[in-house]
């Protein structure tokens, strides 16, 4: 599904935000030896909520008193048509092209909570590219270059020739735990480099500003502010 011209989700899908959003962790090999982590056996699958969701020039929020916070640059697969366990084979149908997402993250939450719900669902930690790339435009995702900068330093340069998990198989397996509907985004995974496994650690701060990007389809620019501790 999809071509090459670059459209937004209004246009597809008559809303100005993805469904569920679902996030691929630790699928990049790089980065699952930066961690010193065994590479997964099968997609590490976690979700984040429609309220983290923030366009470009919209600023991330740093609430009060989270401690270290990431940027990570990803691949974002936009679904394009309904699918419930569909096969690895068929599962390039129904995607409707690629986009560039920030999958923000508080590590002391994420690593500290046990699971990843609170580390990875705060507000504003999902900025995301509001146009996407068909297929046609960008190949199926074997090797595109991903990129994260930090107030214009490189953090993050890889390909995606490195996903340990391709978009095919990850498509197939999140559609046999839910449904997939047109709209719904999903995030690929971030390469090595992001500031936590860094030494030393480098983390957002406000004033600061992040750009990730990909090869082919855009980049993605957002301030970094500090929450207001009452509102």
């Amino acid at each position: 599904m999809g071509g090459g011209v670059s459209e937004t989700w209004q246009e597809s899908f008559g809303r100005a935000s993805p469904g569920k959003i679902i996030c691929v962790g630790r699928n990049y090999r790089a980065h699952a030896g930066e961690e010193g982590a065994e590479l997964p056996a099968a997609p590490l699958l976690f979700a984040k909520f429609a309220s983290a969701v923030v366009g470009p020039g919209e600023p991330i929020e740093l609430p009060v008193g989270i401690g270290h916070v990431d940027a990570e640059a990803e691949l974002a697969v936009v679904i394009g048509a309904t699918a419930r366990s569909i096969s690895t084979a068929r599962a390039l149908t129904v995607v409707a092209g690629y986009t560039v997402a920030n999958d923000v993250s508080a590590r002391e939450a994420q690593f500290g909570d046990g699971q990843w719900f609170r580390g990875k669902g705060y507000d504003t930690f999902c900025p995301v590219f509001p146009h996407f790339v068909g297929q046609d435009a960008v190949g199926a995702d074997g090797d595109l270059r991903v990129t994260q900068r930090l107030n214009g330093m490189v953090m993050q340069d890889a390909s995606t020739n490195d996903l340990i998990f391709d978009v095919a198989t990850i498509v197939a397996y999140c559609s046999a735990v839910c449904t997939l509907e047109p709209g719904d985004l999903i995030l690929t995974g971030t390469p090595e480099g992001c500031g936590y496994f860094r030494d030393p650690r480098v983390s957002l701060h406000a004033e600061d500003v992040v750009e990730v990007a990909i090869e082919g389809i855009g980049a993605l620019t957002n301030p970094v502010v500090e929450r207001s501790a009452a509102e």
